[in-house]
């Protein structure tokens, strides 16, 4: 296969990831599918548009730049003395650091917020507030420590779900950047299609 359509692979792939990133961090301003009055009771990772700005918009640029990579006459870019299709291809490998730094921001600020959980109104027996109450990260194994949120009603399992789901798919669209990095390499270097130069080159 050549090394733009295998790149033309990885961003029809990485374009509805990044549609349900931006998804999950809408939904995550909705906690438990409510609209709440106060932005100060919405969780606070959420405010740092992990799902937006990493693995949303900053996911776009090399999905485009990888849609574009693919050549329909891919043998006829070997024996050309024109070095555009090595350029194209490692310029990829740059959009594809963008996208490993997207995917890696988006990561990290939806495993801190699985870690420190959800903000809730929260119930310790005496007073109900608005707080985050699961900093410590014991409440992913000790579920009885959720009905202490009282409101919204289901937030844990809300934000558990989302922040889960934005963990998967950033790793995923890391993986991904990170196959391009190498995928661009390869077609720096040898051309979009490597296989039709060593045809070629064993003719010769």
């Amino acid at each position: 296969m050549c090394s733009g359509s295998f790149a033309k692979c990885l961003g029809i792939s990485l374009i509805p990831l990044a549609i349900l990133c931006v998804l999950c961090n809408i939904l995550l301003f909705f906690p438990g599918g409510t609209v709440i009055s106060n932005n100060n009771d919405i969780t606070t990772e959420v405010w740092y548009f992990g799902g937006i700005m990493g693995s949303g918009v900053l996911m776009i640029f090399p999905a485009l730049v990888f849609l574009g990579l693919k050549n329909n006459d891919c043998c006829g870019c070997c024996g050309n003395e024109s070095c555009g299709k090595r350029f194209a291809m490692f310029t990829s490998m740059i959009f594809a650091a963008l996208g490993l730094l997207g995917a890696g921001y988006s990561f990290i600020v939806s495993a801190v917020a699985v870690h420190n959980g959800p903000r809730c109104l929260f119930n310790n027996g005496t007073t109900p507030m608005w707080t985050s109450p699961f900093n410590d990260g014991d409440y992913l194994f000790n579920h009885t420590l959720w009905d202490g949120c009282e409101e919204p009603v289901g937030i844990v399992t809300w934000h558990l779900t989302l922040f889960s789901m934005l963990l998967v798919m950033s790793m995923i669209q890391a993986v991904l950047c990170a196959v391009q990095v190498v995928n661009g390499l390869i077609g720096a270097i040898c051309g979009d299609c490597c296989g039709c130069c060593g045809s070629m080159d064993g003719a010769v």
